[in-house]
């Protein structure tokens, strides 16, 4: 499969995000984090933090972090790192493209998984 349509530009301001679901290439559903960072710029990150399995997109957006509303874990939106306890796992990051008014993400080639 390649990049889908997740969402336009103008549905995300600086520092905010927004969950989508995606459909894998084996047909699975896939909740999607996209991300604005503070400069504009755009990330698609696991919805599911490693630690607690909830909603990244419902947490905070600072700089090219977020952070998990339950129990303040951070991740980097570039990596999908872990920066700030409790959370030691990284989460699923996935290349975007914008392309006109729309951001395309593809999740069947992720940039970093988690381990």
């Amino acid at each position: 499969m390649t990049a889908q349509i997740a969402c336009a530009t103008a549905d995300l301001g600086p520092e905010e995000s927004l969950l989508v679901e995606l459909t894998a290439a084996d047909g699975a559903s896939v909740p999607v984090a996209v991300v604005r960072d503070e400069d504009g710029d755009f990330h698609a990150i696991s919805d599911i933090c490693s630690h607690g399995a909830v909603s990244l997109s419902d947490g905070e957006v600072e700089g090219c972090r977020v952070e998990c509303w339950l129990h303040g874990s951070q991740f980097d939106l570039r990596t999908g790192k872990p920066l700030q306890l409790p959370a030691t796992r990284p989460v699923p990051v996935y290349p975007v493209t914008v392309d006109g008014d729309k951001v395309l993400v593809d999740i069947d080639a992720p940039l970093a998984a988690a381990s």
